[in-house]
């Protein structure tokens, strides 16, 4: 892999077998992904489709002593209005004197459609450097001035000498792909671009001693763990309480991090990805500028999977033995603590949505949990969940959609399977509440859901939402559904061209 020579990053779709179009059975999904046949799939209609700028805004409003320039309407900005406070309050949970999220936007209108954009982007930079002295000036680049043809990069390029913040531009125009995960690979490449330089070589060390040089590196023991979008701050607490167990450093990126740290993450021994949907595009990317080895093979949700990605750790520095102790003890307590539940959760059926790596894991801590799932929903599939899919336990019996939003295939879903909880993102929770159902938010920001705590949370709220399910009942005894009653008497999957219908997996 090396785009990095490259302006713009590829999409996933040129990039990956990946689609966010299907609905059938886990088997045959895994079987099409393998035989590269999903790219294909679409919709003849489509209720909702997201957007890549807005998920790297997510991702870069994080960021400390950074400001973000939004290049393009106003409006293109307008998620940070609702990020704002969050964003603040979990910056200052790392840095203390962090402050919160400054954005700009460069406000684009008719004329800057017809002369160009870039004077306005000039003079944002100028404003920004003054005004806030920041490290890093990211400048996101929107569809309008990528369809007008502004010359983001060379711009920035000129610009940089006359400012002392760093000026890095992300490319993560929302037309460009279907699928709303390639904003990670924008985001990373222009970190990978613009924040990172090779480590700095003694120049006297003759070149037959560099190489062992670098491999006394390798084995140290500070490693990356990334943390893009899915991990809570108490997620970074439970995962470095085990790594560091394991006596090895840990620096968390790029989520809340300091440009500091984007240079120090040349210098780890090992970078650990929780999910391959987010971090396949830097840790491959890593490993070719700079040699660094990584870990990608799952995510640390639910006691099976956080014991893979514990021993996978350790096997990297030879520390198997420890590990192996270390996960007896843990699954000892976890499995104390969780047994007053259990009776609980016997016999109730759950549908789950979320991102593809982070739902399957879920699925298996539901089924650990002894509870049976009877639905996954992904935002999209690619190739990196096959494995993972194929481990997944009673994966024949359940239907699977791959959808980008789509309320109105999970209405009829919910329908037809008659789930008793329902676990999500919490845009997607308020459509699952509206059915009666007890909704669990499958992440939030103050949320333990990683490693053993991360299971032994789960279980204690959905133990709570399950004893008292009164709220989400009487809000559907007094709404009414939005879609029209024959819908729900049609496959939820019909509008999926090329797709397997739910019964039709035969």
């Amino acid at each position: 892999m090396d785009y990095i020579k490259e302006k713009t990053p590829p999409v996933r779709e040129d990039r990956l077998r990946v689609c966010n179009a299907y609905g059938g059975s886990c088997p045959v999904l895994v079987k099409q992904s393998r035989k590269g046949c999903i790219n294909g799939l679409r919709r003849s209609f489509s209720q909702t489709q997201g957007c890549q700028l807005n998920l790297s805004l997510a991702s870069l409003n994080t960021f400390r002593d950074t400001v973000i320039i939004v290049h393009g309407p106003v409006g293109c900005g307008g998620s940070n209005v609702s990020s704002a406070g969050s964003v603040k309050t979990f910056k200052k949970l790392r840095d203390p004197q962090a402050q919160g999220l400054i954005w700009l936007s460069t406000n684009l209108g008719e004329a800057d459609v017809i002369r160009g954009g870039e004077t306005a982007v000039q003079e944002a930079v100028f404003y920004a450097e003054q005004e806030f002295r920041p490290e890093i000036i990211m400048v996101v680049n929107s569809c309008v001035p990528a369809l007008i043809g502004d010359d983001l990069d060379g711009l920035l390029a000129e610009l940089q000498p006359q400012v002392h913040a760093r000026l890095a531009p992300v490319h993560c125009e929302g037309f460009k792909s279907r699928i709303m995960a390639s904003a990670y690979d924008a985001v990373y490449h222009g970190i990978l671009r613009n924040l990172t330089a090779p480590p700095e070589r003694d120049k006297s060390v003759i070149l037959d001693e560099t190489e062992e040089f670098r491999c006394k590196l390798r084995k140290s023991r500070t490693v990356n763990l990334l943390n893009v979008s899915s991990m809570s701050r108490a997620d970074e607490l439970e995962l470095s309480r085990l790594l560091q167990a394991l006596g090895l450093t840990v620096n968390i990126l790029p989520h809340f991090a300091h440009p500091e740290q984007f240079k120090e993450a040349t210098e780890a021994a090992l970078n650990i990805s929780i999910c391959a949907t987010h971090d396949d595009y830097f840790v491959e990317h890593l490993r070719d500028l700079f040699g660094i080895p990584f870990i990608l093979n799952t995510i640390p949700i639910g006691v099976k999977n956080t014991n893979k990605w514990i021993l996978d750790i350790a096997g990297h520095f030879g520390l198997e033995e420890q590990a192996k102790q270390l996960i007896s003890r843990e699954n000892a307590e976890l499995e104390e603590a969780i047994a007053p539940f259990r009776p609980q959760f016997q016999g109730k059926r759950v549908l789950a949505c979320a991102g593809e790596i982070r739902v399957i894991a879920t699925a298996e801590m539901l089924q650990y949990l002894g509870m049976e799932v009877i639905g996954l929903r992904a935002y999209h599939y690619d190739q990196f969940a096959d494995n993972l899919l194929d481990d997944l336990a009673n994966r024949e019996k359940i239907p699977i959609n791959v959808a980008t939003g789509q309320p109105f295939e999970q209405a009829n879903l919910i329908e037809k399977l008659k789930p008793d909880v329902y676990l999500g993102h919490v845009n997607n929770n308020g459509w699952a509440a509206r059915h009666g159902l007890p909704v669990l938010p499958i992440f939030q920001q103050s949320n333990n859901y990683m490693g053993y705590n991360g299971t032994f949370e789960v279980a204690r709220r959905l133990a709570r939402i399950l004893r008292n399910p009164a709220f989400n009942r009487n809000l559907s005894q007094n709404n009414d559904q939005p879609y029209f009653d024959h819908w729900f008497k049609e496959e939820p999957f019909s509008y999926i061209d090329g797709n397997v219908i739910l019964e039709g997996d035969r």
